[in-house]
């Protein structure tokens, strides 16, 4: 794992904070809650990815 991962989690989050904050102002609650939501599932759609990563270098080490 990089210390990349760890940067595109936090700028998704802060985008994703951004963009809530200025919808909640302009009174687009929906949008806002949508928005919060679709940054949730890229989040866990990268996670997911290196999940992956991680079984199969436990597989190829433990030689399942």
């Amino acid at each position: 794992m990089d210390i990349s991962l760890i940067f595109k989690i936090a700028a998704v989050g802060l985008i994703v904070a951004v963009l809530t904050q200025v919808l909640n102002k302009a009174g687009r609650e929906e949008q806002s809650m949508l928005v919060g939501l679709a940054g949730l599932v890229i989040v866990l759609l990268v996670l997911v990815n290196e999940f992956g990563k991680l079984f199969s270098t436990l597989k190829l080490v433990f030689g399942f």
